[in-house]
């Protein structure tokens, strides 16, 4: 489990043929990633200690850990996520500051305040952050992007997120016509003239 952890960054391969892996950080600053203490890994059966690092692409560092040597075990390090205890970051500054790991397991609630799902996952995918809302009795969990339209207000005292689902373009699957068993549309054949 990882409500208890923050997730820093993940290894994304090796890099050359002494044991250097490609971290991808999810700090503020890429060198950040060293700031508080080993890293492990998300069950934390794993701990890694960086004992020497250089700046890659921006959000990125070119790491070496302590332990490995060699591009076969940099490889076999590949996709493991890093974490930190949660209690190791420091307190926010301002109040309405907060950190990601901080609005999983919040009340989901509409504009009107009424409570329609629960914050189960903060990502970023490369194109902005997301936060992963399971809305009532929905199996599938949706993901919502992380900004003022979406999300106006986050108030972590009362253990609530406001979110306003996005509305998806064009109409719903009953004006479009939905497919039926044989593939063929819902909608009256109708021949152009």
């Amino acid at each position: 489990m990882t409500e208890d952890k923050v997730l820093l960054g993940r290894i994304g391969g090796a890099h050359g043929l002494r044991g250097e892996v490609k971290i991808a950080t999810f700090t503020a600053a890429p060198e950040d990633i060293t700031a508080y203490g080993p890293l492990s890994s998300a069950d934390g059966t794993r701990t890694f200690v960086i004992t020497g690092m250089r700046a890659a692409s921006p959000g990125s560092v070119i790491a070496r850990l302590k332990g490995v040597a060699d591009r076969t075990q940099a490889e076999a390090l590949n996709g493991i996520e890093l974490y930190i205890p949660r209690d190791a970051l420091p307190p926010t500054e301002e109040e309405d500051e907060f950190y990601y790991s901080d609005l999983i397991g919040l009340a989901a609630v509409s504009p009107e305040g009424a409570v329609v799902g629960k914050v189960i996952g903060v990502h970023n995918f490369g194109a902005g952050d997301l936060i992963e809302v399971r809305f009532g009795d929905e199996r599938q969990p949706v993901l919502i992007p992380f900004d003022n339209a979406h999300v106006p207000h986050v108030d972590l005292g009362a253990g609530r997120v406001t979110v306003i689902r996005p509305a998806f373009e064009g109409a719903d699957a009953s004006e479009r016509g939905a497919k039926s068993a044989d593939g063929a549309s819902g909608t009256d054949d109708e021949t152009p003239e």
